[in-house]
């Protein structure tokens, strides 16, 4: 190995080189163009950088003054390529190379003239890297050796055309080094037409796919999807995560939701800008953020250090993209944990995603609320602050807690703390072969799950804002917990109208409560009111109390007299009763009906027999011009019809033009559209032209 880099991987730390360095490190290898498939985060970009440097360093292991790019490397996004050029400053630090990124989002400008200045190495993205060859800012003509970094990817996010053009404007003479997680046919196509005798490289086959990362499959009903998520990341409470989501509604919805319950989260998706994404990344990076939440697009590419959990919130499309998420962690060695979270109804698609990325899971449930607080439990325990000294400036505090209070009160208000600073885990059902504990019911089945336990004496609030605001039981939750120190067992009923929100606290909490929220006594700009006694939710209006049941934190809807289904049916076996019509008049229809129909309708309304609803029978006469199409019509519309008289005196029946009825033979009168008459009154017109040809008249 040459010795300015070796003494670069010596300075990082490294003792030892992964299965693909060592594989494309080989001296047999040093000119041969490589086509190398190896897991992501295999150490790949070290590897690379390795093997390019017999090509374009000089004997003593240094550079040259900087002129034109001698290698080249292109990756599929920019942050990707960030990366990359942040991996090879380090290994080319004692070299005295010159590392120049050319990505999109960035000042062109800057890129020109960085590259005018000279550079030994250039790191771009397809797109950017096109604009800069087309407008002669970039000379390729010195190049020796080009790389392909997760070529997969970049023609799965349509580069093929790019990468084409600018292969074609390579040197005949260099080296192509394409490394890829995967190798479609596609990619040896690509190899097959810019690549010369490529030498295959694979460490797939050497060892388990992936095996640093424990591969867990959890499989949920589908109407506790985001419930199972938020308890994966209570249950490991992973430095960092990431979710992925197949679309951004879905990444926008969980962003919400996880930073309404008090979760620490960004959001990266295709709408944000350059400066959002790298805000967002750096956030995750520095510990502002600890749960990201991202598309697979949006995520292509990032590196985030010691990411411990991936979960899969939707199903990845395919086995490579399942491949791709999972490597953002157990990356160098590390370990880490792919959760994928699995509807029943999907249970098939991710057994095939699986076998196709040659990977086993360990399949089971969601973590339930029990074993979120016992691993709570387990944290609390171990946790090394509990042998560390007390620092003098607490001394005195500390010594006048043990003086006041007991152990068992310290322990009390240490756990509250703790329960505050966390997001309370959610009841997720077992999900059975239909689809969930309760067999594919739904939320209609659910009756009697849980039996509701007293709630015990209590203190009401009202909260400005309703269903109109945006309300819900779910959205509020998180909001009273956090913004007034409460947890969900100190929750009651909540109760949402259309212009307020009622909620019901402990008593015992209730004071705690209101001096949380302070003189303001607002959430979220919201004004809460402590009410004297429980409020009046009955009337029409009423959807129903959200009663925390002893699962701790569902919420049912019970009570109130909104829809109950169909009559006989619905969840307590009530309904709805159709009403009879009342009204102090008649239907319209019973003016043209006989006395025996009104006398009927008279009963009804008095009590007496409800109306026939057998329709009339029609006569002989119905459907005639003039005849009501109900039997016994009344003859006085009839003769308005037939012969009506007014001041200038009797009207003349209706008839039809021509005395007969239409659209039969002898019916229709003559007129303009007489078929006798021929079509043209004169000549017909004699078309221009050497060749033209009259056209004939229509045939009477």
């Amino acid at each position: 190995m040459i010795k300015t880099l070796a003494d670069a991987l010596a300075a990082r730390g490294y003792e030892t080189l992964t299965q693909v360095q060592e594989a494309v490190t080989k001296p047999e290898l040093a000119d041969a163009d490589l086509l190398v498939s190896a897991q992501t985060g295999s150490g790949k970009t070290v590897g690379f950088g390795l093997a390019i440097g017999s090509s374009i360093l000089e004997d003593d292991g240094s550079f040259a003054q900087a002129d034109k790019p001698l290698a080249l490397v292109i990756a599929p996004t920019r942050e990707l390529a960030l990366q990359v050029k942040r991996e090879l400053d380090w290994l080319y630090g004692k070299t005295g190379a010159k590392v120049v990124s050319c990505v999109g989002g960035m000042d062109m400008r800057d890129e020109r003239r960085a590259l005018a200045r000279g550079a030994h190495i250039v790191v771009a993205t397809p797109g950017r890297l096109r604009d800069h060859i087309m407008r002669n800012s970039m000379n390729m003509t010195e190049l020796r050796a080009v790389v392909l970094d997760e070529a997969d990817e970049m023609l799965d996010l349509g580069f093929r055309e790019d990468l084409e053009f600018i292969l074609g404007e390579a040197p005949e003479e260099r080296r192509t080094l394409m490394f890829s997680a995967t190798v479609p046919k596609q990619i040896a196509r690509l190899a097959q037409s810019y690549q010369n005798d490529a030498v295959r490289v694979t460490t797939v086959a050497e060892s388990k796919q992936h095996s640093d990362i424990e591969y867990r499959a959890m499989v949920v009903s589908a109407r506790d999807v985001e419930n199972a998520i938020v308890n994966v990341l209570r249950y490991y409470e992973a430095p960092n995560a990431l979710v992925f989501c197949n679309t951004r509604a879905m990444v926008n919805r969980l962003t919400t939701r996880f930073s309404n319950r008090g979760f620490s989260v960004v959001a990266l998706s295709g709408e944000l800008t350059q400066n959002e994404r790298t805000h967002a990344l750096q956030a995750m990076r520095d510990g502002r953020a600890r749960i990201c939440i991202a598309t697979d697009v949006a995520a292509r590419g990032i590196d985030l250090p010691g990411l411990e959990l991936v979960i899969h919130g939707d199903l990845p499309t395919n086995s490579e993209t399942l491949l791709h998420r999972s490597g953002r962690t157990g990356r160098a060695g590390r370990k880490g944990v792919s959760a994928l979270i699995v509807p029943s109804s999907q249970r098939s698609k991710a057994n095939r995603l699986l076998g196709g990325a040659k990977v086993t899971a360990d399949w089971g449930d969601a973590p339930s609320a029990d074993e979120v607080f016992a691993r709570d439990k387990e944290r609390i325990l171990a946790d090394p602050s509990w042998l560390e000294a007390a620092e003098p400036r607490h001394v005195e505090t500390i010594e006048a807690l043990v003086a006041t209070y007991s152990a068992e009160q310290i322990a009390t208000a240490y756990m509250k703390l703790f329960a505050v600073r966390q997001s309370a885990p959610e009841e997720v059902s077992a999900a059975g072969p239909s689809g969930g504990r309760d067999g594919g019911r739904g939320d209609k089945g659910r009756s009697g799950a849980h039996p509701r336990e007293e709630f015990g004496p209590s203190t009401w609030f009202s909260i400005e804002g309703g269903h109109e605001a945006g309300a819900e039981p779910r959205r509020l939750l998180p909001m009273l917990c956090k913004a007034g120190n409460l947890t969900k067992e100190d929750l009651g009923a909540i109760r949402v109208r259309d212009n307020q929100s009622f909620v019901e606290v402990r008593k015992d909490s209730a004071a705690g409560f209101v001096k949380a929220l302070g003189n303001s006594m607002k959430i979220e700009g919201s004004k809460v009111t402590a009410l004297d006694k429980a409020p009046d939710l009955g009337g029409p209006s009423s959807r129903g109390p959200a009663r925390r049941g002893s699962s701790g934190g569902k919420f049912d809807r019970d009570g109130g007299s909104g829809y109950k289904g169909k009559s006989g049916g619905g969840r307590d076996g009530g309904g709805y009763k159709k009403k009879p019509y009342v009204s102090d008049e008649k239907p319209p229809q019973s003016k043209y009906v006989d006395d025996g129909w009104d006398n009927e309708w008279a009963d009804h309304k008095g009590g007496g027999n409800k109306p026939s609803k057998k329709k009339p029978k029609k006569d002989k006469d119905a459907g005639k011009p003039g005849r009501h199409k109900v039997k016994n019509h009344n003859p006085d519309l009839t003769e308005r019809h037939e012969g009506a008289v007014d001041a200038k005196g009797p009207k003349k029946p209706f008839k039809k033009p021509g005395g007969k009825k239409p659209f039969v033979k002898g019916g229709k009168p003559k007129g303009a559209n007489d078929p006798s008459k021929p079509l043209f009154k004169g000549k017909p017109r004699v078309p221009k032209g050497a060749n033209a040809t009259p056209k004939r008249p229509r045939k009477p």
